[in-house]
């Protein structure tokens, strides 16, 4: 399970977005408020953005986010239009390395996911790599259900090159009910293809981890916010609906498909 945030609109610092709010996901690290399951967010962060060529950049690390040395420079330094970033509390037989680290990235979207799948390793992931083409595996370097999702995904978009990116998560939610087979899958997922931020709200067998999204936030003007938990005491901050897809785009209101 993990903590999730995302941002997009006018270029801010990392700072601005990761450590600055008052309930930041730095300190939905050590005290986050809605976690289920777990207590800390202790087993590595990391964060993603598009470069000045618009190229899919990002940073992990394994280590707490409070206990990065490095954290407090790239926080002033880096400046982005689209920022997306997690805290991590690893599920048993997903060890912590950087390799299991979120976000994912390749060479055009970027990738996050709070939940898990139950019985992954012994029951659903053989399903999922019968249905998988066989050129995805070599970029797999972790073990987690979250970068075999997202392998998935990219397969659906690249098989259909006019899918749309809510069509292709859809049908991602649709085939994980497939491979589950009944086992419990908690499915919270943001993803950006540089424009805008989807996110997934979505449970098999449960509840699904919380998720919120604002576009009036004050400490944020003129920009759309995603976050498990909310950053600020706004009031605007409002829950995406379980079992919807949300789509955050700079030039439109936000859009909330039912899954």
């Amino acid at each position: 399970m993990c903590r999730i945030a995302a941002y997009l609109g006018a270029p801010v610092s990392l700072g601005a977005f990761l450590l600055d709010p008052p309930h930041s996901l730095q300190v939905q690290g050590w005290a986050p408020r809605e976690l289920r399951y777990a207590r800390l967010n202790a087993d590595g962060y990391g964060f993603a953005w598009y470069d000045a060529g618009r190229q899919p950049a990002v940073y992990v690390n394994p280590a707490p986010i409070w206990n990065d040395p490095n954290l407090p420079h790239l926080a002033r330094t880096l400046v982005s239009n689209l920022w997306l970033a997690s805290v991590r509390s690893a599920t048993e037989g997903n060890p912590v390395n950087h390799a299991n680290t979120q976000p994912f990235v390749d060479s055009e979207f970027l990738f996050d996911h709070n939940g898990l799948i139950d019985h992954f390793h012994d029951r659903v992931r053989p399903r999922l790599v019968a249905d998988l083409d066989p050129r995805y595996l070599p970029a797999i370097r972790g073990n987690t259900e979250s970068e075999y999702l997202f392998a998935a995904l990219r397969q659906l978009l690249a098989d259909d090159p006019d899918l749309s990116m809510e069509a292709a998560l859809k049908e991602l939610m649709n085939r994980i009910e497939h491979w589950a087979q009944g086992c419990r899958s908690l499915l919270t997922i943001v993803v950006s293809d540089g424009e805008r931020l989807y996110a997934v709200r979505h449970a098999l067998a449960d509840d699904p981890p919380t998720l919120y999204y604002t576009v009036d936030d004050e400490a944020f003007p003129d920009a759309q916010l995603i976050a498990s938990e909310r950053l600020t005491e706004s009031g605007f901050w409002q829950a995406v609906p379980e079992h919807h897809i949300l789509i955050l785009d700079p030039e439109e209101p936000p859009e909330l498909l039912s899954l």
